[in-house]
């Protein structure tokens, strides 16, 4: 036991203490930092507003467009357009619409063009001569038969790079045309807004409490689950592989055997950098759950925390042994693989297999939380080295019997037992053997009768 002890701590310390680790562990916190905030802050940033001459011969568009770019009426539009959870919105949130909505109008400013009697070539001649002397960086003609389906909107701009500002003045303008085609058909505009109007459908998920259970929030944070595990196993399971084939290409397994059993080397190995691996994924949830508090309580938005699902202690634990199952599941299968083959770029192709099977299992989520009581996902959740990824998802989701958790727990943990049996009578041999990769009878040889 004191050697078993011995190697785990030396795989764990060989593992945390590399600056890799340390840049890996930080660096995944750092980048969810880089990502959401500061798309926030290019986004706040104002430009210069775009100066927009409009030759518009009828005196119509024109001002229906100022009042479709007025702030009044983008923040009316944001409400419109927010969340059934944003219903509600509290006075702060308001406020920061409100002023979402003036920055934005800041970024046109639309002067009228006199056409008098000028012709369609004179006035784009005029406005292309004042867009190179600078004193536009925009033009919109606007055709006198704006009436007909397949009138001609000309629009040119020096800002063609700015999607986000045209594609809304692009809406502002068909909506500006829309209210003016509507006035002049004699059509309530406001009766058919409200006689177009969505239905207000409260959509909620229960679960088997026939308690309320928002269905985005779910899938966030099961998706986010099942990702992190995803990654956690593939790269500490290649890990494992890797730190088999070092000791196999320097031959210090001679040494090693020397002092104690393959079984307690084996094991150690896996214990310790399975320990490792916690450690980066316990570091990771951990960051992930101060960055959402943080980003929340920012920007007030107490309806969609309520909307993510409620994560107890128990759940937490259940993640953990679920964890540890399918790390020693496929750390082993890597093991094995390491003990075969002589070099680690051998053993990359050796390992396609495995990452495969995880990534099937983790296509399996998007199917458990659909339905999570479906026989696919209850089948996908138990199932030997699908349930360490399948089935956190799964209880996220919606809380299975406890038996098909005890099911799932027995099956992976009998899998690992014959996994490990397999991999200690590969290793024991496979250590031992320099200059070629072993081949499928030798390695079925050896767990006959190693």
């Amino acid at each position: 036991m004191r050697k078993f002890a011995a190697v785990v701590k030396h795989e764990y310390k060989k593992v945390v203490l590399k600056w890799s680790f340390l840049i890996a562990t930080l660096l995944l916190p750092l980048l969810a930092v880089v990502f959401s905030v500061v798309p926030m802050i290019i986004f706040a940033m104002k430009g210069e507003p775009t100066r927009i001459a409009v030759a518009d011969p009828t005196g119509k568009i024109l001002p229906r467009l100022q009042q479709n770019l007025s702030g009044e009426h983008l923040m009316e539009k944001a409400k419109q357009s927010a969340s059934e959870q944003l219903t509600n919105l509290s006075a702060t949130q308001e406020e920061k619409m409100r002023q979402n909505a003036s920055q934005f109008m800041q970024e046109f400013k639309l002067v009228p063009f006199e056409m008098a009697a000028k012709s369609g070539e004179q006035v784009r001649a005029e406005l292309l001569a004042a867009m190179m002397r600078d004193d536009f960086d925009a033009y919109l003609i606007v055709p006198e038969n704006f009436d007909y389906s397949q009138a001609k909107f000309e629009f040119r701009s020096r800002k063609g790079g700015d999607f986000v500002s045209n594609e809304s003045f692009r809406d502002a303008l068909n909506d500006a045309v829309r209210s003016q085609r509507l006035a002049d058909a004699n059509i309530s505009e406001a009766l058919l807004t409200e006689l177009g109007a969505k239905v207000n459908l409260d959509s909620k998920g229960i679960d088997d409490t026939g308690a309320e259970k928002d269905g985005t929030g779910v899938f966030i944070a099961s998706f986010a689950i099942g990702l992190m595990i995803y990654i956690t196993l593939t790269i500490y399971g290649q890990a494992v592989m890797g730190a088999v084939v070092e000791e196999k290409e320097t031959r210090i397994a001679e040494i090693l055997f020397s002092s104690a059993r393959p079984f307690e080397l084996m094991m150690g190995k896996l214990t310790g950098v399975g320990l490792a691996g916690l450690t980066q994924l316990a570091i990771w949830m951990v960051s992930a759950a101060i960055l959402a508090a943080v980003v929340v309580a920012q920007a007030d938005l107490g309806p969609v925390a309520a909307a993510i699902p409620s994560i107890t202690p128990l759940l937490i634990l259940s993640f953990l042994i679920f964890f540890i199952i399918g790390f020693f599941l496929y750390a082993s299968i890597f093991a094995l693989i390491g003990s075969m083959v002589t070099t680690v770029q051998e053993g990359g192709q050796f390992a396609f297999p495995p990452i495969m099977i995880m990534l099937v299992a983790f296509y399996f989520c998007f199917a458990v939380i659909r339905d999570p009581n479906s026989m696919t996902s209850v089948l996908a959740s138990m199932a030997p080295f699908l349930a360490p990824i399948t089935m956190p998802v799964r209880m996220l989701s919606e809380m299975p019997p406890t038996w098909q958790i005890a099911v799932a727990i027995i099956l992976n943990v009998a899998t690992i037992a014959g996994m490990v049996w397999i991999a200690e009578r590969v290793y024991r041999v496979g250590m031992l053997m320099y200059g070629k990769r072993a081949t499928i009878p030798e390695i079925w040889k050896w767990i006959r009768h190693a």
